[in-house]
């Protein structure tokens, strides 16, 4: 994914992200989300299927539902 694509998708960062920015970005629309880290937002991309993002959340204690 181009860093012009990336950089129109609406990335939104933790709240539990430290003022060095030491944290992964999301966005996504519908039926996928999209990670990347936020110190290197270039880096790359990790894809996810709307389920499976969904069963990653589950397992997370403080994840929003």
């Amino acid at each position: 994914m181009t860093s012009q694509k990336q950089s129109v998708l609406g990335w939104r960062k933790s709240s539990y992200s430290n003022p060095n920015d030491d944290c992964v970005e999301v966005a996504g629309g519908v039926g996928v989300a999209l990670v990347r880290d936020s110190k290197c937002p270039g880096a790359g991309v990790l894809r996810f299927a709307g389920a499976q993002w969904r069963a990653l959340l589950a397992h997370l204690p403080d994840a929003p539902r």
